[in-house]
């Protein structure tokens, strides 16, 4: 699946927002400004100006919304949220080629909120997978004690876990010395 530069940026913003969510005992990492400072930054996230705790719970409230998608059982459910983020954000698509990018689109109004801006932008890019008929690929880490979202982008659409490195190789390693426990006895 092809994927252009300003669609995988919006997928990677989404995932990151989606993951700030405490999974069973994990503290929330998006509870105060400062993360929500710290999330833009690690995003690149451009125009965002100053922001307030009205944001913050607009943000939260996007980021359930995302949630939702990657639950979703179906296309039909996923584009109803999807076209519920998107109609909230007020979309207005415009073509930009800022901060030494080439030409992409912005699907968010200008001077739009935080939130609207996420809600755009990330509700677009998960909008063509579904498009697509890929939504499968919005997918949750299957180790036992993840749940972090990501989207698969393998050929095959076979990838299982977050991160190969760690989930996966945890769980692969964790099996290969349970086979060799039962080997020797």
């Amino acid at each position: 699946m092809l994927i252009p530069h300003d669609t995988r940026i919006a997928l990677d913003a989404v995932v990151g927002l989606v993951n700030t969510a405490p999974l069973s005992d994990e503290p929330d990492s998006l509870m105060d400004l400062q993360a929500l400072y710290g999330f833009v930054q690690r995003f690149d996230i451009s125009g965002v100006g100053d922001l307030g705790e009205r944001d913050l719970k607009a943000v939260l409230a996007v980021r359930e919304r995302f949630a939702g998608v990657f639950a979703a059982p179906g296309p039909h459910e996923a584009a109803e949220l999807v076209n519920q983020l998107v109609a909230s954000a007020g979309t207005t698509p415009q073509l930009t080629d800022h901060d030494g990018y080439e030409w992409h689109v912005h699907y968010f109004a200008p001077g739009a909120s935080m939130a609207d801006h996420l809600a755009a932008d990330g509700g677009m890019a998960l909008a063509f997978f579904v498009v697509a008929g890929e939504q499968e690929r919005l997918r949750r880490c299957e180790a036992p004690d993840c749940g972090h979202a990501f989207v698969d982008l393998s050929r095959n659409r076979s990838r299982r876990y977050c991160s190969s490195r760690t989930c996966g190789n945890r769980l692969h390693v964790a099996a290969y010395r349970a086979r060799r426990k039962a080997a020797t006895g």
